[in-house]
């Protein structure tokens, strides 16, 4: 029996994934913008080395198909040694190439220490990673809270729970007890865990840190001031079974807001 052939041409295939897109209207192949300094920061650092080392692929393979298409044997050419053993075009070839690298290392180490940078913070949150849940303590305020995975997720999830996950808002993205936070405000995060391993990741924050037992990690966020709201991430470091269900919410307040938030869960 002859084999059907099941391939679509390229075209077909072109407007067929082309027709998809709509559907796919969250799904990008670029860094967020994100909502803080650091993520701007980041995204602008990404784009910069992206745009260098674009110009660089496309000198350096221009050249080569250039080469490969003038010089080829079929119109007589001949190797010429001569070039391969010039100092002077050796010494071009390395010395062009390290200062790239200089002019592009020194703006990201100072991405870096900057990243690393805790001084200034106006409210330290110790984040603790158990399997599988976050606990948050505002340092120096009767504030802490467990955060788990919002029941109607939990029960969706389970077998044959007879739930579509489709008819869940924010199925395996919601918490019980969302993290709050003050917007325009430098928050430093202490992490640890008291298991194992687990990460604490918010794209939009532009920064992901391990959560390591027996061992304080550090990073810091400051939301914009204009951008208050609620933004979700998730544990991003294989933790055990059930590591796809610890996800982390976080809501942006403004700070008369939040105080009064605060105040209220010192009250209680």
């Amino acid at each position: 029996m002859p084999q059907r052939n099941l391939k679509l041409p390229v075209p077909a295939g072109l407007v067929a994934a082309l027709a998809a897109l709509p559907a796919r209207a969250d799904w990008a192949l670029n860094l967020p913008r994100g909502v803080s300094e650091i993520s701007r920061e980041a995204y602008g650092m990404h784009m910069l080395m992206l745009w260098i080392c674009l110009a660089i692929a496309v000198v350096t393979f221009g050249a080569m198909a250039f080469a490969l298409l003038r010089f080829r044997r079929s119109r007589g050419a001949v190797a010429d040694t001569g070039l391969v053993d010039s100092p002077r075009l050796e010494l071009l070839w390395t010395v062009i190439p390290v200062l790239i690298l200089i002019g592009m290392a020194v703006p990201a180490v100072g991405k870096i220490l900057r990243i690393e940078d805790m001084s200034g913070s106006e409210l330290t949150i110790k984040v603790t990673g158990y399997q599988w849940q976050w606990h948050y303590e505002y340092l120096g305020r009767d504030v802490a809270f467990f955060s788990r995975l919002a029941r109607s997720s939990d029960f969706a999830r389970q077998r044959g729970s007879g739930i579509d996950p489709a008819s869940v808002e924010n199925y395996l993205l919601e918490v019980d007890h969302p993290l709050v936070v003050p917007t325009g405000t430098k928050i430093r995060l202490l992490l640890t865990a008291n298991d194992v391993i687990h990460a604490w990741w918010v794209p939009e924050f532009g920064m992901k840190r391990d959560a390591i037992p027996g061992f304080i990690n550090e990073m810091w966020v400051t939301i914009d001031a204009d951008r208050p709201g609620t933004y979700r991430g998730q544990c991003a470091e294989l933790c055990g079974a059930d590591h796809g269900f610890m996800p982390i919410v976080v809501v942006a307040k403004p700070p008369a807001e939040f105080t009064a938030w605060l105040q209220e869960q010192e009250s209680e």
